[in-house]
C-alpha cells in the first residue's frame, strides 16, 4: 500500500499496489501495521457498505462527536464518487478546508478519514457501492453533521444533487451544529 498525507492534518490516501500475474491482480487494501507505522488508527470494529442507486446522490457531511474517536477508511467499489472530507475542528489550522478525492473502482483507491472531521460524498454515476471499515462501532446520539450544501463548507459538489437523505438535507448550518473538537 502506499499511504500518502492529505492537506488535513490526519487525512490520508491509500493506494493498492498490486502484484499482477497472467490471471489477474492481488493487493492489500488494509494492513494494520502499516497503518499503525503510519500513525493511523489499524482498528477495525465495523465495516458497512452503501449502495447509491443514482449519479449524483449526496451522502453526508456526518462526524461522531466526543467521547466517540470514529476513524473511517472509506473505498468505492462499484462506480464512482468525490469523496469529501472538511476539517470542522475549530481550533485547527485548517478549520472549513476540505480535501477531495475521487474514489471509483477502478483506481482503487481508499481515503482515511480521522475522527472529527465531518465526511461524505456524490456518487458520479448510476449504481455506485462504496464500503466503509469504522474502528468503532456507530453510536447512536454521537452522530452530527451540517449540510452537504452549507456555503461555509465552501464544496464545489460536481453535479446537482439528485438523491440525499430528508436527514441529510435537515442538518442545520455549520455555525449552528454542536462543534467538533480536536
Amino acid at each position: 500500500m502506499i499511504i500518502t498525507p492529505a492537506v488535513l492534518a490526519g487525512v490520508f490516501v491509500v493506494d493498492v499496489e498490486p502484484v499482477a500475474d497472467a490471471r489477474g491482480f492481488f493487493a492489500r487494501t488494509f494492513c494494520a501495521r502499516e497503518f499503525a507505522a503510519a500513525g493511523l488508527a489499524p482498528e477495525t470494529a465495523q465495516c458497512g457498505v452503501a449502495f447509491n442507486r443514482v449519479a449524483a446522490t449526496i451522502r453526508g457531511m456526518h462526524w461522531a462527536a466526543e467521547p466517540v474517536r470514529e476513524t473511517k477508511l472509506v473505498r468505492c467499489t462499484r462506480g464512482a464518487v468525490l469523496d469529501v472530507v472538511v476539517d470542522v475542528r475549530p481550533r485547527s489550522g485548517t478549520y472549513l478546508q476540505h480535501v477531495a478525492v475521487e474514489l471509483t473502482a477502478d483506481n482503487r483507491r481508499a481515503l482515511f478519514v480521522p475522527a472529527g472531521l465531518a465526511h461524505g460524498y456524490q456518487t458520479l454515476v448510476d449504481a455506485t457501492e462504496v464500503t466503509y471499515q469504522m474502528n468503532v462501532p456507530f453510536e447512536p446520539g454521537h452522530e452530527r453533521g451540517a449540510c452537504y450544501d452549507d456555503p461555509r463548507l465552501g464544496i464545489s459538489w460536481p453535479l446537482a444533487a439528485t438523491a440525499v437523505s430528508a436527514k441529510d438535507r435537515a442538518w442545520p448550518p455549520l455555525e449552528a451544529s454542536p462543534a467538533a473538537t480536536g
